[in-house]
C-alpha cells in the first residue's frame, strides 16, 4: 500500500474525521501517517508544499493553488455562526484597535482585514488569543474552534464574524472555514482513491458519531468534555461536510472574490477548476 502524509488540526472536528481511517474503518488502497498541527502552521506548511494531504485554511487555497487541488470531502462551514470577536465586558474598541488573530492566511483573518483595515494585527496560535485578550496584550481576539463555545465569562462579544461574512455576502450562503488540499503532482488514480477514502472516513465517522466520540473521549483525543465535544461536531463535522454541495461551492467562490476585491489574491479564481476530475477513475475503468 502506498502511504501518504496527511497532516490536520488538533480540534475536535478534524480529529474526528480523520480517526475513522485512524481506527480501521476504512478500506483501501492508501495508509495514512497523520500529524497534529495548529491551522496557521498547517497554512505555512502548505505553501511550503510539505503534506501529500492536508487541511487548510480555505482562505489560503488561491496562494496555493498551482501546486495542490481541493478536495470535496472533510469540509467545515459555519451556518449562522463561527469564529467570534470578543473584547473585554465593556470595552470601547477605537478605529486602530490591536487584535489577536489565528494567522495570517486563516478565513477570520481575511474577512476580518477586510472589514476593519485600520486595526493593528498581531497573531497567536488560537489556543493563546483569549489570554492575549484577557492580559490586555491585545484589546480584542478572534476566537475559533471549540474556544467560541466556552470563553472567560469577563469577555464578551463584538461581533460575529458570521455577520462581517453576510453584510459581504448580502445571502444567505456558508461561511467557509476549513477544507483539505492535496499535492497536484500525485497521480490522478491516486489522487481520486485519495478523495474517495477520506470521503469515506467522514461519512462513516458522521453515522457512527456516538461511538466514535467515546473512543475520542476515553483516549484523551480531543480538548473537550462530551458535551462539548457533541455541540461542536454538530457545528462543523455533519452532513455538510462529507461532500461539498453547490451551495457551498458558490460561498467559496464567494470568499476569493472578496479576497481578490481586498487585494489579497492576484487573481479571482473559481473554485470548480480546482477540484480533482473524480470522473477519470470511472473513465479509465470504463
Amino acid at each position: 500500500m502506498k502511504t501518504l502524509q496527511l497532516a490536520h488540526s488538533p480540534d475536535a472536528d478534524d480529529i474526528f474525521m480523520y480517526y475513522a481511517i485512524k481506527f480501521g474503518w476504512v478500506d483501501g488502497a492508501l495508509r495514512f501517517e497523520n500529524c497534529a498541527l495548529d491551522i496557521q502552521t498547517l497554512n505555512d506548511e502548505a505553501i511550503k508544499g510539505v503534506y501529500d494531504v492536508s487541511a487548510i485554511s480555505f482562505a489560503l487555497y488561491p496562494l496555493i493553488r498551482n501546486d495542490y487541488a481541493l478536495l470535496r470531502t472533510a469540509v467545515s462551514f459555519g451556518e449562522g455562526y463561527g469564529p467570534k470577536l470578543v473584547k473585554k465586558k465593556g470595552a470601547k474598541l477605537k478605529r486602530t484597535f490591536k487584535v489577536a488573530l489565528s494567522g495570517a492566511h486563516t478565513t477570520n483573518a481575511l474577512l476580518f482585514r477586510a472589514a476593519y483595515p485600520n486595526a493593528k494585527i498581531i497573531y497567536k496560535n488560537f489556543l493563546d488569543i483569549e489570554n492575549a485578550v484577557l492580559s490586555g496584550e491585545a484589546d480584542a481576539g478572534v476566537l475559533i474552534h471549540e474556544s467560541i463555545l466556552n470563553f472567560n465569562e469577563s469577555l464578551e462579544i463584538e461581533r460575529e464574524v458570521w455577520n462581517i461574512w453576510t453584510d459581504f455576502t448580502k445571502s444567505d450562503l456558508p461561511l467557509p472555514l476549513g477544507g483539505m488540499a492535496l499535492r497536484r503532482s500525485m497521480p490522478l488514480l491516486r489522487a481520486c482513491e485519495c478523495e474517495e477514502m477520506l470521503g469515506k472516513a467522514v461519512l462513516t465517522a458522521v453515522k457512527c458519531k456516538k461511538q466514535l466520540s467515546k473512543m475520542l473521549l476515553e483516549r484523551n483525543l480531543v480538548r473537550v468534555d462530551d458535551k462539548t465535544l457533541e455541540k461542536y461536531l454538530n457545528l462543523y463535522a455533519n452532513d455538510n461536510s462529507v461532500n461539498m454541495s453547490e451551495k457551498q461551492l458558490d460561498a467559496l467562490d464567494k470568499l476569493f472574490e472578496i479576497g481578490f476585491n481586498a487585494g489579497f489574491y492576484d487573481e479571482k479564481i473559481e473554485c470548480r477548476d480546482y477540484l480533482i476530475p473524480l470522473e477519470y477513475k470511472k473513465d479509465r475503468h470504463s
